[in-house]
């Protein structure tokens, strides 16, 4: 039996994937969401169809997530929020990193004294490691996280590939 050879760098090289990421990088957070697009352009309903073919659909993604980048990284940080509204034990162990992280930086490297017992920042910081670390691999991360990937793959890309390119843009790059 044969085997099938799938040739991925040819087919992310035609999608333009490592480039496209260089302009995200280099804005500021005030940048990247002032070009939000209006809801009503984003789930335009009457600009959904299927791609002709894989020129189309190629032509399709490459548009629309330089189009829509800013609301597909909004739509990503909502998807993010629900995955950790629904992990509980994960929120709360980002929330127990974040807030231990924050109450040891306030001792600014003094020692922590409660009466009966002192410790050191290190103790600190190696005590908040020894309980959030299984508690951290206990609330599923990973599965967490190959969710969130999976799910913001087939909504982005899946609305990427739908929507065709508005008339006005179509008109703008044909040669006259």
């Amino acid at each position: 039996m044969a085997r099938i050879n799938i040739p991925i760098e040819a087919l992310t090289s035609r999608l333009n994937l490592s480039s496209r990421f260089d302009s995200v990088r280099s804005q500021s957070v005030a940048n990247r969401f002032a070009n939000l697009k209006p809801i009503s352009e984003f789930l335009d309903i009457k600009r959904v169809s299927k791609p002709r073919d894989f020129g189309d659909l190629q032509s399709r993604v490459n548009y629309n997530l330089g189009y829509f980048s800013s609301n597909y990284a909004v739509l990503f940080v909502m998807l993010s929020i629900y995955c950790l509204l629904t992990s509980k034990l994960l929120a709360f162990v980002i929330l127990l990193v974040v807030g231990g992280m924050w109450g040891i930086g306030k001792l600014q490297g003094r020692d922590l004294d409660v009466g009966f017992a002192k410790a050191t920042t290190s103790q600190l910081y190696t005590g908040l490691f020894v309980i959030a670390t299984p508690l951290f691999f206990w609330s599923g991360p990973f599965s967490a996280l190959f969710w969130l990937l999976g799910a913001s793959g087939v909504t982005i890309l899946g609305h990427a590939a739908l929507l065709e390119r508005d008339v006005a843009a179509s008109f703008s790059e044909e040669a006259v």
